[in-house]
């Protein structure tokens, strides 16, 4: 059999929950849900890691963060190290990378094994970027997505046509600070996006990490943020200080957007913290719309080259993303909108159009599964599992029902706490050791450590932490011993 193109597209924070074909309430993505039509969507796939570079690495090595030697978002990665591309390479894949590699730079952790590559410089700007194409530095003008996309049809086009290729084109979009393209700032000015039901959580049974996260909408998004004019004198540009934290009156009381200048005023607490819901979730969904865009055009050009029968074509996020979920932004957590991936996988060579899985997949298990569907030996060091028995066949048994998270960053940039847990199909349990252990990019405060439990299948929006619930008590001693075995088998030490 051909070996397969391999298209892996990657955004930055996109949650499944801003997918129609994931049911989303808020936008419609056809072309995303083309991919999902016309191959399969996954709706239980998880990341190990939820932050940006800890994820990225995991894909390429097929390897936990522990292994990669990328934990936090300070760690350098080591691209000599075995990854997935690399492996193609030795086969006669022709390999690309475009796009937010955001994994280091520099001496050994540009992408220098790519046979073409050209990537931003850290988190890159919306706007005419700065990249470094083949080790040399280069403004674009344009809208980063559009330079993106429009270099990823152009390896497409000037391919080697007798070598099956693999396209790692991964997007900014929607990373903060969420800046929409020309063609979209004016997308659902006229429409009310609507609020998630956890919108307003208390977390009351939560332990005091949820309490103390500092990534809410009503305090922590920023003038940058919701494009605000700030106040005279404020700092425009540092987003972690110039918050936008409710006064505690409202009398008098105004925010000015940037496009109109006209100052708004609120007649209550739950206006002003809609008001800055929408300003958030506008500019973030307007940045996905371009995205969706950007999957059209690379569709589209495979249709026109006749090479769209022998091309996989992966649309996917390097974690999920809080829209607004329990009142917040961001990621880091295990819970479910952070831990979520969206999964979306199309190859009418072996799978067929429309399927819908609810098995359960991890960022960890990608790389052996492309090495797998080109027909390539899995190295025995990687650490996840190939789903490809789960594409070709509706009834192949699951090659997971339970996984191992760990978030290392204690304290840094939001205040989350670090922790592990297990995640099975019925039940979550998290351990809070909130501890920095010396890792890069944590503040070195310690809490007081702390359980949560979820009962999936009753409490699916995770409100109601059990762990102290006697009926549980059996359940936690199992869900315990499962985690430690995971662990282990992950090979984390510490």
């Amino acid at each position: 059999m051909k070996q397969p193109n391999i298209i892996f597209i990657m955004t930055d924070d996109h949650a499944s929950h801003a997918m129609s074909c994931y049911g989303s309430k808020m936008n419609v993505t056809p072309n995303m849900d083309r991919i999902a039509n016309e191959g399969m969507r996954f709706d239980n796939c998880f990341c190990t890691n939820s932050i940006c570079a800890p994820s990225r690495a995991v894909i390429l090595t097929g390897k936990h963060s522990h292994l990669n030697g990328v934990v936090t978002l300070l760690d350098d990665f080591d691209a000599r190290q075995q990854t997935f591309p690399k492996l193609l390479q030795t086969v006669g894949y022709k390999t690309a990378m475009i796009g937010k590699w955001h994994l280091g730079e520099g001496g050994h952790s540009d992408p220098v094994d790519f046979d073409y590559w050209c990537v931003l410089h850290g988190q890159g700007d919306y706007y005419d970027p700065l990249m470094k194409q083949q080790g040399v530095d280069k403004r674009f003008k344009g809208y980063v997505t559009d330079i993106i996309t429009d270099m990823s049809l152009d390896f497409i086009k000037g391919r080697d046509k007798d070598k099956p290729f693999l396209l790692m084109c991964h997007h900014k979009a929607p990373h903060r600070p969420w800046i929409p393209s020309e063609k979209y700032k004016d997308l659902y000015n006229d429409v009310e996006i609507p609020q998630p039901e956890t919108f307003n959580d208390d977390y009351s049974t939560r332990c005091d990490a949820a309490r103390e996260a500092e990534m809410t909408v009503d305090h922590d998004l920023t003038y940058r943020d919701l494009k605000l004019v700030p106040p005279e004198g404020q700092v425009k540009v540092a987003p972690r200080f110039n918050k936008i934290a409710p006064p505690e009156s409202l009398d008098g009381y105004t925010l000015t957007p940037v496009e109109t200048g006209i100052p708004v005023s609120f007649n209550s607490y739950e206006e002003l913290k809609n008001f800055k819901y929408q300003r958030y979730m506008k500019d973030y969904l307007r940045c996905v719309a371009s995205v969706d865009d950007s999957i059209g055009e690379i569709l589209d050009l495979l249709d026109k080259e006749g090479i769209a029968e022998d091309t996989i074509v992966v649309y996917t996020s390097d974690q999920g993303f809080f829209l607004g979920d329990h009142g917040w932004y961001d990621k880091r957590f295990m819970y479910e909108e952070s831990l979520r991936m969206p999964f979306v996988i199309k190859y009418p060579k072996a799978i067929q159009p429309g399927r819908v899985s609810d098995k359960m997949i991890l960022n960890l298990d990608f790389a052996e599964t492309f090495l797998d569907l080109a027909g390539v030996k899995i190295p025995d060091d990687m650490q996840g599992q190939s789903f490809k028995q789960i594409l070709e066949d509706e009834n192949a048994p699951a090659i997971q029902t339970e996984m191992y998270y760990r978030y290392w960053m204690h304290l840094a940039d939001h205040g989350i706490w670090s922790h592990y847990g297990i995640r099975t199909m019925d039940y979550k349990l998290i351990y809070y050791y909130a501890e920095a252990l010396g890792k890069s990019g944590t503040i070195d405060e310690t809490r007081e450590p702390a359980w949560e439990l979820f009962d999936l299948n009753k409490d699916p929006h995770e409100l109601n932490n059990v762990y102290d619930d006697p009926q549980y008590a059996d359940i936690i001693v199992k869900l315990k011993a499962d985690l430690y075995k995971l662990k282990a088998e992950a090979q984390d030490n510490e």
